[in-house]
């Protein structure tokens, strides 16, 4: 759920499956799901309403904006190792990024 909100996939108050709903679809038990939901809340992902359900949080998009660049720099750190393992120079790896940056 947390790479889902992060990557955008889940907007800003779209509503999450309730938690049987998601233990049973990814086969856990329903007391891990609850753990995972608790801590996403106290993250600042998601709000519970009760009787309601649990939504993908608004207030905070710092800290979403902060998560989100975290996640980027591991993509990029995974990129640059691979690329030093096959011997790519930082210049053409910022050529790769440029042209990658530029095509979207």
């Amino acid at each position: 759920l947390k790479d889902a909100i992060l990557s955008g996939e889940l907007e800003e108050g779209s509503m999450l499956p309730s938690i049987r709903s998601l233990a049973a679809d990814l086969r856990i038990s329903v007391i891990t799901t609850k753990r995972a939901y608790a801590e996403l809340e106290a993250q600042g992902f998601v709000e519970t309403v009760q009787g309601k359900g649990s939504f993908v949080a608004g207030g905070n998009k710092e800290l979403l904006r902060e998560e989100r660049l975290r996640h980027i720099e591991g993509l990029l750190d995974q990129a640059v190792r691979e690329a030093r393992s096959v011997g790519v120079e930082k210049a053409e790896l910022r050529d790769m990024l440029d042209m990658l940056f530029d095509g979207m």
